[in-house]
């Protein structure tokens, strides 16, 4: 994030914005605006389906009646493309035979799927990125010991396993598909996550600078950007069933590193304009919140809302389950439009969202102000006003500036807790989509441990306070997240993915980074011990299994994770891209075993 000096000012821009929708099969695009909402009930936007998604929920449904839950997968059936046309295929889906409990006879419905449906992920093919070389010129200077190195390069080479275009049959016929258009060629994470994915892509893209790939990584970018001008954000991932939410807001964070490392003026020029679109999506409507402070101050910030309100297609079983210990239809809708909620969090799912942590159905994302949505998008103010001034731009560069000051203003006001030494998310009292205003009360504040906790570490215009920095890695060291194997999520054990034991790669690196930024002996000391832990633990689970995997244990060197609604997946992009980034930034001297003994 750049380290900018700030203009002093107690207030922020105010943005309103309409965006455009992907709606229907012929891929029409229609207006949506999203203004600020009355407060009677659940008036929240909801951006309509696609005939196609409607239906392969149906043949979703009816394959888990068919086939049973071992093994099932219900993102299988929601990435199907069609062979004919819509009405043709369902049509001959409604001649199945069937019995009382919507099954269908497993080779009818075997044979059914075989003649209408490509296989998921067919729509997306390989592509060779050509920046790509087995052994890039200054690939990682710092690593020393050549067993890490070969490691290191074996990472480095599944860039090309994750590569991929869309293929010219879903340019040619849309309608039968639920894979997006995208200009340019992805890096998917891997496994049943086929497509190209927002937050992943950001850590995707430090590994592919760490890999002097820069043409990759411009290419996803271009890719973002052409979903903002599409639908004035980036949606969760490059799907029709992802349109109706986004996740945690790193594009511009991406063009920040990728100018960096290139100096592409061009690119900052091209990515500007989408980038204020999405800054107002962020910070207007569903998504913006007043804090009233006991001062009578005023601070804005943001959550996360998913414009839905219906079981998530690419999960609609699993939530049809959990929908069903609720009775009313609205009780239900709220369920749904909260599970959507989570999954726009990256978060899928934590006891960190649930009023109780022991019941899913408590799910009340869209009522708390989470302190990571708003580090970043302070980063994106950050970034903004850097790119601007690049060009040029010293209005916007200025605005952006002041509006940085003011979050970060509120950030301390509503989520710092001087006890702890922690920023904790603030709850406000419901999930209403009005712009109404809260009064802060420190009851509010969730007081249980996470790792977002943390996040504003990574951000430049906290590190930088000497004392600050102090107390809060005397917090983190103490707080229980530090394990054996890297930084736990949480610390409360629910069997749910993103809680205690489970670490993900991108909470170890917005907290070692951060770390390492402050500039303190003490603070990169940890920061490296922790990379270490990190690495080995990536290693080792590699060396035993072939892969890298999407969240390890952190309990036990070399184990990854487990919990959540799927089954543990491997590949993986935002694994591969830290362990890269770490490798640049601490290097492996020759004298340090990298197993976990």
């Amino acid at each position: 994030m750049a380290n900018l000096q700030f203009l002093m000012r107690d207030h922020r821009p105010r943005f309103w914005f309409s965006v455009t929708f992907l709606l229907s099969t012929t891929m029409t695009v229609i207006e949506a605006s999203l203004p600020p909402q009355p407060c009677s009930g659940d008036t929240a936007p909801v951006v309509p389906t696609t005939p196609l998604v409607t239906f392969l929920e149906r043949v979703q449904e009816t394959a888990l009646n068919t086939f049973g839950e071992k093994n099932f997968d219900p993102k299988l059936y929601v990435d199907l493309s069609l062979k004919s046309n819509l009405s043709t295929t369902v049509a001959a889906f409604d001649k199945l035979p069937r019995s009382e409990n919507g099954s269908v006879p497993v080779s009818d419905l075997r044979e059914f799927v075989n003649n209408n449906f490509g296989g998921a992920g067919d729509d997306l093919v390989y592509a060779e990125p050509a920046d790509f070389v087995p052994d890039p010129e200054g690939f990682l200077p710092k690593v020393v010991n050549p067993e890490v190195r070969a490691w290191a390069l074996e990472v480095h080479s599944l860039w090309k396993n994750l590569s991929r275009k869309v293929s010219g049959s879903v340019l040619d016929r849309p309608e039968l598909h639920t894979l997006l258009p995208l200009p340019g060629s992805v890096v998917i994470p891997g496994s049943r996550f086929r497509e190209v994915y927002y937050w992943d892509s950001y850590w995707v893209i430090r590994g592919l600078l760490a890999s002097k790939m820069h043409e990759t990584a411009k290419s996803i970018v271009t890719n973002f950007i052409s979903l903002i001008e599409t639908y004035g954000y980036v949606l969760n991932g490059a799907r029709a069933y992802y349109t109706n939410r986004s996740q945690p807001p790193l594009l511009s964070a991406m063009v920040h590193a990728i100018y960096n490392r290139t100096s592409d003026l061009e690119l900052v020029k091209k990515a500007l304009p989408a980038l204020l679109k999405e800054h107002q999506f962020w910070n207007s409507g569903i998504h913006k919140v007043t804090i009233q402070d006991g001062e009578s101050n005023n601070h804005i910030l943001s959550r996360y809302y998913a414009m839905w309100n219906k079981p998530r297609p690419e999960s609609s079983t699993i939530d049809k389950i959990h929908a069903s210990k609720l009775s009313g239809d609205s009780e239900k809708e709220k369920l749904y439009r909260e599970l959507a909620s989570t999954a726009e969090s990256g978060w899928d799912f934590s006891t960190r969202w649930m009023r109780n942590t022991s019941d899913i159905t408590t799910l009340s994302t869209t009522s708390i102000l989470p302190v990571d949505l708003n580090v970043f998008l302070l980063g994106m103010e950050l970034d903004i006003a850097f790119l601007a001034r690049v060009v040029g731009d010293n209005g916007t560069s200025q605005s952006f500036l002041e509006a940085s000051q003011a979050r970060k203003t509120a950030i301390n006001s509503v989520f710092w807790n001087e006890e702890k030494g922690q920023w904790l998310d603030y709850w406000t009292n419901n999930g209403t989509t009005c712009e109404e205003s809260h009064t802060w009360q420190a009851c509010n504040q969730n007081h249980n441990v996470y790792t977002s906790n943390y996040t504003p570490l990574w951000i430049d215009l906290f590190n930088s306070d000497t004392s600050l920095m102090e107390k809060v890695r005397q917090s983190l060291q103490s707080s229980g997240l530090v394990c054996a194997a890297g930084i736990a999520t949480s610390t409360i054990k629910s069997g749910e993915q993103w809680d205690f034991p489970n670490g993900w790669a991108p909470l170890q690196h917005m907290i070692v980074e951060g770390l390492v930024r402050s500039g303190s002996q003490e603070a990169r000391s940890m920061a490296e011990d922790i990379a270490i832990k990190w690495i080995r633990t990536n290693y080792v689970a590699y060396k035993e299994t072939g892969a890298m995997h999407e969240k390890y244990d952190v309990e036990k060197c070399g184990s990854y994770g487990g919990g959540g609604e799927y089954i543990p997946q491997t590949g993986f992009g935002w694994s591969n891209g830290v362990v890269l980034a770490f490798l640049e930034e601490f290097g492996w001297p020759q004298d340090i075993k990298i197993d976990c003994q």
